[in-house]
């Protein structure tokens, strides 16, 4: 599948979907906390969503049966919201959002800890949020694919933590997934050149323990195989002719440690 390089009426619809995924992200944290349940997070993305005047790309997808993601925990990626998953003091839950306005899809995802996290839970997602900005850092025109990866890798191994190599970014616009595949592992210097135009998402996928991965039974969850807390953050990203532009950045930095206490029962209606 040939990469799609945007033009200016292209990256400015871009530009809004990114702007709408990120605003929906925001605005489920700014509602999370023990006693929610991920069914209600996706109930939260369903109205945003439709407040802002898009779709949820995710709905449908292949099957999948939610508007978001939602990974708690030992889940990797693809969680699916359930009415019986109440998040608890202790938890860190992945929040996935992707946005479909005119055509035009913008994907942005966050851990967010609830209320006192494990030493192991607050260290994968600060080593996960430094290795997403770590690949972001080095885009630009005229880079490779692999420099991304190899950023990434860089800080999670000083770390001691994994990086997951069975999932990755995508290119993004039109459709929810194009090409190309942007691995978070690789070589400095190998892998597809960037150009000034192109849209993918970086969300590097970290571990404590070993990266090997376990799909469950449901086709869509996938965990780490030793039970072990997993973060990710993602942002969708525009190369420019002078670097790069977070097409999903948010205004002003996500709460991304939650109350412990919970919500009052209007919150969750």
């Amino acid at each position: 599948m040939a990469i799609v390089i945007h033009g200016a009426s292209e990256i400015a619809k871009m530009r809004v979907a990114g702007e709408i995924a990120a605003g929906t992200l925001a605005y489920v944290a700014s509602k999370l906390r023990a006693g929610v349940t991920t069914k209600d997070i996706d109930n939260w993305v369903r109205e945003d969503t439709a407040r802002r005047g898009a779709l949820p790309s995710q709905l449908g997808y292949k099957g999948f049966p939610a508007a978001v993601c939602t990974s708690r925990n030992e889940i990797i990626c693809h969680g699916i919201p359930n009415p019986d998953h109440v998040l608890v003091p202790g938890d860190i839950v992945n929040v996935d959002v992707t946005s479909n306005i005119d055509g035009f899809h913008g994907d942005t995802s966050a851990t967010f800890q609830i209320g006192e996290v494990s030493d192991d839970a607050r260290k994968v997602a600060d080593v996960c949020f430094r290795c997403l900005n770590a690949g972001i850092s080095v885009v630009r025109h005229g880079a490779r694919l692999g420099d991304v990866g190899a950023a990434i890798v860089e800080i999670a191994s000083k770390e001691g933590c994994g990086v997951v190599e069975e999932f990755g970014g995508h290119g993004i616009g039109r459709k929810m997934h194009m090409a190309p595949h942007v691995p978070h592992n690789g070589t400095a210097g190998r892998g597809v050149r960037l150009r000034a135009g192109m849209t993918f998402t970086i969300e590097p996928m970290i571990t404590i323990g070993h990266p090997r991965v376990v799909q469950l039974e449901d086709g869509w969850t996938v965990v780490t195989h030793d039970g072990s807390p997993t973060a990710q953050f993602e942002h969708t990203i525009l190369v420019t002719k002078d670097g790069y532009e977070v097409l999903t950045a948010q205004p002003t930095p996500l709460p991304l440690v939650r109350p412990a206490g919970e919500p009052a029962v209007a919150e969750l209606a």
